[in-house]
């Protein structure tokens, strides 16, 4: 095994992968192991740490390197290093993990890709974790959502050794390894290599700011976007490559190289600038670009910035030196109209008119299909952005009622069902709570783990439904808000979702009752029922809600039509 391989690019580069004698002994020995199937964001982790775009890492952090990290953005052995590598586990899988044993690690499919040597279990402080390396422990903040409330309790640190690469079968071509690149540029004579990091599609303004950047600093520019995991809601990987392809030839020839990283980004705002810097140099680049609030998430509810615009701009600029990677600050570019030209917002001249169009602003444009201006976007990656987002009458969607039993749901789902089909244009499914319960839910209970499941599997369906262009009506009772929105985020970076609360009152509900259920759950003889027995958490986030005591079913249905008709998902007044 070559554990330190010397690149002409940058530093030692950490090679954990091991030869084919060892390899086929690990994969011997690995019957007796224990073994842990990596979840998609360890699988990032894992793939970075055994091509060396983690280096100077060997493995995932022990407790020593995370406390150092947490603490003091610096490895126990005083390496800059600024965010936690971490192998989080099941409290059942620890039982099965001993300090001094080895664990096996292997993708979904179960192909094992490498082993840890375990050299360190324990429970950590998640929510010091969080405030230490995001500065907040609000949920809001992705990577803290993400650390609270999707990782597991135990984290288990030590050596790894790589016995197989993570398979890709997607573009590549494109997909270069820390020591790939290198060679890459040494063989084309690129001294001078400036990184652009981005997890969004490329416009105009980005084509400017990166093309001035590589032009002040005599370099050539590397286009490294991010196609692990980012920010919930973000444009899919694939649509951004290709909209990456069409810019690529709008650079001078020979000047700009795309390749594709596989990170799990974490948002961490400064401190994940100070991170994507020393990747960057793993894979041969001398300079980062650094814009206005580089890897931040934005802002929370309330309109509270989790990070200033330049906090990364100036945490990375303390560190340049040390890491041995230059800075290239740029601010928001906007186009000037006089002059047909972009220039950084603080440079435009008094008088002249500057336009911008936010992320919303094009989402918005994009859903009701209307031209995208050729000023914001050039005319190629309009057009791979429309494929993947067509307008709204055009797109799949999903209507998740909600509502306590005899409150209407299904009545009302009916009418709209054969509403939504006198329309015709997309296929529409109806996913009554009873039927789904006789055909996908026949085995679960009323518990509420068992009711999370049944909304879980409605929801998957749903969202099969939606991704393929049609059109999901879901009336389930859906007492609980948080699987609620669970479903609401599986569905809508893929289409439409609603939810439809019908806000009949519990009396009148027991008044309709016509099979006698709220009076055996009154009695006792009918447990865990909604609304008598089992909570019902009224939804505060529904786009739409309903009265029945003030309308009929087909008013109902009608009032539902005509709000997906403001709202551009259906098209034309119905007349009957």
């Amino acid at each position: 095994m070559s554990d330190h391989l010397i690149a002409p690019h940058g530093g030692t580069l950490v090679d954990l992968f091991v030869d084919s004698e060892r390899s086929a002994a690990l994969k011997a020995e690995s019957r007796d192991w224990a073994s842990h199937d990596v979840t998609a964001r360890q699988l990032c982790d894992l793939e970075l740490l055994l091509g060396g775009g983690f280096s100077p890492l060997t493995g995932f952090m022990t407790s020593a390197d995370h406390s150092a990290v947490c603490a003091d953005m610096r490895l126990a052995d005083g390496t800059l290093w600024p965010m936690p590598i971490t192998l989080d586990i099941s409290e059942a899988m620890a039982e099965k993990t001993e300090v001094g044993g080895t664990l096996a690690l292997r993708d979904p499919e179960g192909v094992m890709l490498a082993v840890l040597h375990v050299e360190d279990l324990w429970r950590p402080d998640r929510e010091g974790e969080a405030q230490a390396v995001f500065g907040t422990a609000n949920p809001e903040h992705p990577g803290v959502a993400q650390l609270l409330e999707r990782t597991q309790p135990v984290y288990v640190g030590g050596r790894i050794e790589g016995l197989q690469a993570v398979s890709h079968y997607d573009y590549k071509r494109l997909r270069h390894t820390p020591a790939e690149l290198r060679e890459a540029f040494a063989s084309l004579g690129w001294a001078k290599v400036v990184a652009f990091q981005t997890r969004n599609p490329m416009h105009r303004a980005h084509q400017e700011l990166t093309l001035r950047a590589a032009k002040e600093i005599e370099a050539n520019l590397l286009i490294h976007p991010v196609v692990g995991m980012t920010k919930p809601g973000d444009v899919d990987h694939y649509t951004r490559v290709r909209c990456y392809q069409a810019l690529l030839p709008r650079y001078p020839e020979d000047t700009a190289m795309l390749s594709l990283l596989p990170l799990a980004m974490r948002m961490g705002g400064p401190r994940e600038a100070v991170w994507h810097a020393i990747i960057r140099k793993n894979h041969g680049c001398t300079h980062l670009i650094v814009g206005r609030d580089h890897a931040g998430p934005g802002s929370d509810s309330a309109g509270n910035p989790f990070y200033g615009p330049y906090d990364a701009q100036e945490l990375l600029s303390q560190h340049e030196e040390e890491l041995g990677v230059a800075m290239v600050p740029f601010k928001l570019m906007v186009y000037v109209e006089d002059d047909d030209a972009y220039s950084p917002i603080d440079e435009v001249p008094e008088g002249k008119r500057s336009l911008n169009l936010s992320g919303t602003e094009l989402r918005d444009r994009l859903a009701k299909g209307k031209d995208i201006p050729s000023w914001f976007t050039f005319p190629a990656v309009a057009d791979e952005l429309k494929k993947s987002h067509p307008p709204r009458h055009q797109q799949g969607f999903t209507l998740l009622f909600t509502g306590l039993s005899g409150s209407g749901k299904s009545t009302i789902a009916n009418v709209l069902l054969v509403k939504l089909l006198e329309m015709g244009g997309r296929p529409v499914t109806l996913l009554d709570g009873d039927l789904v319960r006789k055909n996908l839910s026949s085995e679960l209970g009323f518990s509420r783990e068992h009711r999370d499941i049944n909304i879980r599997r409605i929801g998957y369906v749903a969202s099969e439904i939606t991704k393929h262009g049609g059109i999901a009506v879901c009336a389930p009772i859906a007492p609980y808000d948080s699987v609620r929105k669970q479903v609401r985020a599986m569905i809508e970076p893929i289409g439409g979702f609603m939810v439809v609360h019908i806000a009949t009152p519990l009396e009148e509900c027991e008044k309709r009752d016509r099979k006698g259920l709220y009076a055996k759950a009154r009695a006792g003889i009918i447990k865990e029922f909604t609304g008598i027995s089992d909570p019902y958490e009224e939804p505060e986030d529904a786009e739409i809600v309903i009265d029945t005591t003030e309308f009929t079913a087909e008013e109902a249905a009608q009032q539902i039509v005509l709000h997906l008709e403001k709202e551009g998902f259906v098209a034309g007044r119905l007349t009957k």
